[in-house]
C-alpha cells in the first residue's frame, strides 16, 4: 500500500507501508510451528504463497477447498476408527501372551547374550505380531534367566503386557 505525504517544502514523499495481509490455508501435511494435517490456519500472505503453497504443504481455504476438506475429514475419521479396531484386537490377543526365548547360559546361570527390545520384537514377529522395538518398554536389557513382565505401548494409547520367559537353550 502506498501513502503520499506532503512535506513543508511542498515536495511529495512516497512511502510504502508494509501491512501483513492474512490468508487462510488448509494444511496438507504437518508443518512445524504452524499446525497439523487438515487444520485450517491463518498465516501471513507471503508465507502462504511463497512457502506453504509452493511446497505443496497447504492450499488456499476457498469454498471449494473447504468442501474437499470436509470429505477428507470423514475419510480420515473412518481410517482412524478402523485402525483403532485393529490395534484393540491386537492388544487383546497380545495381552498375557507368553514369549519364550532360549539362550545359551553359563555355569553360574548368567546369559551369554542379553535380551533387548530388538530380540523380543523379532520373536513377536515370528509369533505373528507386528510390534516395533520402540513400542516395547524395556528399561534395561535382560541378562539373566527367568520370567519377566514386559509392557508394550501400542498406538491410540493402548497397552498390553506379555510374559517373557528366558530359558536355557538345550543343546
Amino acid at each position: 500500500m502506498w501513502t503520499f505525504r506532503i512535506r513543508n517544502s511542498g515536495k511529495f514523499v512516497i512511502r510504502r507501508k508494509f501491512l501483513a495481509e492474512i490468508m487462510k490455508v488448509i494444511l496438507l501435511k504437518d508443518v512445524e510451528n504452524v499446525g497439523k494435517k487438515y487444520d485450517v490456519k491463518e498465516v501471513k500472505d507471503g508465507h502462504a504463497r511463497n512457502f506453504l503453497i509452493s511446497q505443496d504443504l497447504a492450499k488456499a481455504a476457498t469454498k471449494q477447498n473447504m468442501k474437499w476438506l470436509a470429505g477428507q475429514r470423514l475419510v480420515m475419521e473412518k481410517e482412524i476408527e478402523e485402525d483403532l479396531k485393529k490395534v484393540q484386537a491386537m492388544a487383546s490377543n497380545l495381552d498375557r501372551t507368553e514369549v519364550t526365548i532360549a539362550v545359551k547360559v553359563g555355569e553360574s546361570g548368567q546369559l551369554f547374550e542379553s535380551i533387548n527390545a530388538v530380540k523380543i520384537s523379532e520373536k513377536l514377529k515370528e509369533m505373528g505380531f507386528e510390534i516395533k522395538k520402540s513400542e516395547i518398554n524395556l528399561e534395561q536389557p535382560i541378562k539373566e534367566a527367568g520370567e519377566f513382565p514386559i509392557k508394550i505401548s501400542l498406538d491410540h494409547n493402548l497397552e498390553a503386557e506379555i510374559r517373557l520367559l528366558v530359558v536355557e537353550e538345550k543343546s
